[in-house]
């Protein structure tokens, strides 16, 4: 097993700092940050929300005067522009440190190192792309919404261990455990938004929120692609206080229609149709981060699932597969849509982990083009 150096150490300590913000940030990244001097930590932080002071300062001033030539450990390039909040460079040049280990640049354009470069310019040793691996997957939301300006794109599928999400009558709860669903009510704590088509919410009348142990947990944004405007005023989505957090993307244009949902919901976004006269999933994304949603969950059923993956907008899986047989002709598969024609063109899946949930097992990994392989 290899021994973490004395940077290593520090900037681990830093990302499970940052890590504390997680799904509290957005738009902005996690970030983490110490204090540290004679191999001792006088300072810690974290960023908790977008508004609040960056993880740097609420480091330095918990070090106070100790600050003065020690060393600073951040999980991401310290800002060197006026945003919400003002500069990081400055309060860490204003402090006294003498050295700042970075674990990754921020890929901002506002920042792109810019950072480093004030830090060295004011004479501070200035060390970067310590771990930058985990870095950038702690990251790894804010990295796409930022360089691509859509965001990070998760679609989760609870199905059985023959591929099916539902019986030919429809009926889907629940296959997956307890323990399974738990988890989905986390990931939903950290993200940003829900997407689901109006198939799943005609089936299941789902509420989309977050209900941890305790009544924790925050709800995400809840997104219905919508087409035709087919969901019903008395589906539970609509519930006490939901409309800051609902939205509904549909391509009608009817004034007497649209005028039944503007009052229910937080926004309508109305989506141009693709070549097969369904919501453009691209154009949605690129609206989506204008709200400065930074990630979401694909909650919905096979068709909205399969224009997703055919749209290429899917960043990572999460498939939970439930030890039980469905079959059926007319059962109901995990990924419907267009498909391919030949297996090279299959988007293939990388960094393949898979874990446990009770009696589930849950299959995580990130997407990647279609490898350049002739056809058979």
């Amino acid at each position: 097993m290899k021994t973490l150096s004395t940077d290593e150490k520090y900037l681990q300590q830093a990302l499970k700092l940052a890590a504390r913000g997680r799904g509290r940030t957005s738009p902005n990244p996690m970030v983490g940050a110490l204090v540290v001097k004679n191999d001792t930590i006088v300072g810690k932080g974290f960023h908790p929300a977008a508004g609040k002071p960056h993880a740097e300062v609420y480091a330095l001033r918990e070090a106070g005067e100790m600050a003065r030539q020690a060393t600073m450990y951040v999980t991401l390039e310290p800002c060197n522009h006026q945003g919400r909040t003002p500069p990081c460079t400055e309060a860490i040049i204003a402090a006294g440190i003498n050295r700042v280990v970075i674990g990754m640049e921020d890929p901002n354009p506002k920042v792109a190192g810019s950072g480093i470069t004030r830090l060295r310019g004011a004479g501070i040793e200035t060390v970067s792309g310590i771990l930058e691996d985990k870095c950038r997957r702690l990251n790894e939301a804010y990295i796409k919404y930022i360089t691509t300006r859509t965001p990070f794109v998760t679609l989760k599928i609870a199905a059985s261990m023959d591929g099916r999400i539902a019986t030919h009558t429809g009926h889907s709860h629940w296959i997956t455990s307890e323990q399974s669903r738990r988890y989905v009510h986390r990931l939903r704590d950290e993200t940003d938004a829900i997407l689901i088509g109006i198939g799943t919410l005609l089936q299941d009348n789902p509420r989309l929120t977050t209900r941890l142990p305790g009544k924790k947990g925050r709800n995400p944004y809840r997104i219905i692609v919508d087409s035709h405007l087919r969901t019903p005023l008395h589906a539970d989505i609509f519930g006490t206080d939901s409309r800051e957090k609902l939205i509904l993307a549909t391509s009608c244009t009817k004034h007497d229609q649209l005028k039944l949902y503007r009052d229910r919901t937080y926004r309508i976004l109305q989506i141009p149709a693709d070549d097969l006269g369904q919501l453009d999933l691209k154009f949605l994304m690129k609206e989506l981060a204008e709200l400065e949603i930074m990630s979401l969950i694909i909650e919905g059923g096979s068709e909205i699932n399969g224009s997703a993956v055919d749209a290429g907008i899917v960043d990572k899986i999460c498939f939970f597969y439930a030890p039980l047989l469905i079959g059926g002709r007319g059962s109901i598969g995990m990924i419907g849509g267009r498909g391919i024609d030949f297996i090279p063109d299959a988007q293939r899946i990388k960094e393949v982990k898979i874990r446990r949930f009770g009696p589930d097992l849950c299959v995580e990994g990130y997407l990647q083009p279609a490898a350049p392989l002739p056809h058979d």
